[in-house]
């Protein structure tokens, strides 16, 4: 079978054939059984945080994959939303839902002060401010002892409920975190194929040329930055909750370092590129664990080869045209 047809082949199965709503019902259907087949705490615990780092990972996607801007900040905003959360539910309304919301507002607004840089700076220049960034935050939640507690975290912090209903097993926060990822995949697909979403790629292609024909790059690329931060803290939300415990070394600058290296392992500007990437780069240390030895040798090698021979990604963005050779 030569190339042609394999593409074609490809293009006509069945998965590309599903419509929106059809991949929606089969991931709920999925989504339904896997806590029932598994029934392994350990597991189920893995399949929890990896919802938690896709959540990241897509949102994340909007500023440096849809707009092309190298942030190392997202997991400050991942900690400002967990200590948000955790703070208001602890200290003003046992709420998990509402404490939710109102770490992704808060979020959301330091997120749109992180965007003002991008006005006059991108590329390294803007890496290194929104990795200072993240340190700060974390020095802050460090030295904030009366509030944060300080290097001892929170401790004791409640798990979500409804109306007096806890979820307290592994099978209910599973179908918590992936509800949300869905919710996530939802609006970032949306977001990504809208006009507003069109307007970052220009501006992420050539941005001279998007301010020449009256668009106002700066705006855009600030609101890139808030709707990133806003998931994130949602996402720190539901970790704080789920854990019941934090401290300012989850939230470091290498985790913001890992989630930009798995939505560029999976695929720049690319939802399911994203959702590629986490798997790959959350998913390999635990299944190489049976060789700890050697685990993060085999694991730096594997990201070197796949950056040679998959410079794009293993699920590039479908936006980028493809050269045609003659």
């Amino acid at each position: 079978m030569d190339k042609i047809n394999f593409r074609r082949l490809i293009e006509n199965s069945l998965l590309s054939k599903m419509n929106n709503k059809t991949k929606l019902l089969v991931s709920l259907l999925i989504m339904a059984i896997l806590p029932v087949v598994l029934d392994n705490n350990y597991v189920l615990h893995i399949l929890i945080l990896l919802g938690v780092y896709v959540v990241l990972g897509i949102s994340l996607n909007v500023v440096a994959g849809v707009t092309g801007e190298l942030d190392l900040g997202h997991a400050a905003f991942f900690g400002i939303g967990a200590y948000v959360s955790s703070l208001f539910v602890i200290n003003i309304f046992n709420s998990f839902w509402i404490g939710m919301l109102f770490a992704g507002l808060v979020s959301l607004l330091f997120g749109l002060l992180l965007g003002v840089p991008s006005l006059r700076i991108r590329g390294d220049y803007l890496a290194i401010i929104t990795l200072g960034f993240n340190e700060i935050i974390r020095y802050v939640l460090l030295n904030m002892q009366s509030v944060t507690n300080g290097p001892m975290g929170i401790k004791g912090i409640p798990s979500p409920s409804v109306f007096g209903y806890v979820f307290n097993t592994k099978q209910q926060m599973f179908y918590l975190i992936w509800s949300l990822v869905i919710i996530t995949s939802i609006v970032m697909g949306r977001i990504a194929n809208s006009r507003f979403g069109r307007t970052l790629v220009a501006i992420r292609e050539d941005e001279i040329a998007a301010t020449s024909l009256g668009i106002n790059t700066g705006r855009y690329k600030i609101w890139a930055f808030a709707i990133t931060a806003a998931f994130a803290g949602i996402a720190g939300s539901f970790f704080a909750h789920y854990m019941n415990f934090i401290n300012p070394n989850n939230f470091t600058s290498n985790e913001s370092i890992l989630i930009l290296c798995m939505i560029t392992v999976g695929g720049r500007g690319s939802l399911a590129g994203s959702i590629v990437g986490v798997l790959i780069l959350f998913l390999l240390p635990e299944l190489l664990r049976p060789i700890a030895s050697y685990r993060m040798l085999i694991y730096g090698l594997l990201l070197v080869v796949m950056m040679i021979y998959k410079p794009r990604g293993f699920w590039p963005e479908k936006r980028v045209p493809k050269m045609v050779e003659k």
